[in-house]
């Protein structure tokens, strides 16, 4: 029998720098530091970062010759989806807005290149609000 997991621990981002990284994601997804994990945030260990309500934790990990290429999709409920949407767009980024059929997605990328992918399994809501 395989174990079961407790869910995501966290995910590594890599990022071209510490300050302009942490700046950006408090600024467009309201994650701040994780203060007990400061200790970590020193030469080729991670910077760690969590949502507003400490579900999810991003470990931030500079590297200066990264191309960018983590995809990064958090859930949403329908309500949530759209107040991201005019939340992301107030911010400025460019969004591009998939209909799966069965889900929706919004789509942007940090200033490091990193995808990052906002998903709705309401589809029908957001299809109508969509209108």
């Amino acid at each position: 029998m395989t174990p079961t997991l407790k869910g995501f621990d966290h995910i590594h981002v890599y990022v071209s720098a510490w300050d302009s990284a942490e700046k950006w994601y408090g600024d467009v997804l309201g994650f701040t530091r994780v203060e007990a994990l400061m200790p970590w945030a020193v030469k080729d260990g991670p910077l760690t970062l969590e949502d507003p309500i400490g579900n999810i934790h991003l470990a931030l990990f500079e590297r200066a010759d990264h191309q960018g290429s983590t995809a990064i999709a958090f859930g949403a409920d329908s309500d949530q989806f759209l107040a991201w949407k005019t939340h992301l767009e107030g911010k400025g980024l460019k969004l591009r807005i998939t209909d799966h059929k069965l889900a929706y997605s919004l789509y942007f990328y940090d200033p490091d290149n990193n995808m990052h992918e906002i998903t709705t399994y309401d589809h029908e809501i957001v299809r109508q609000a969509l209108k």
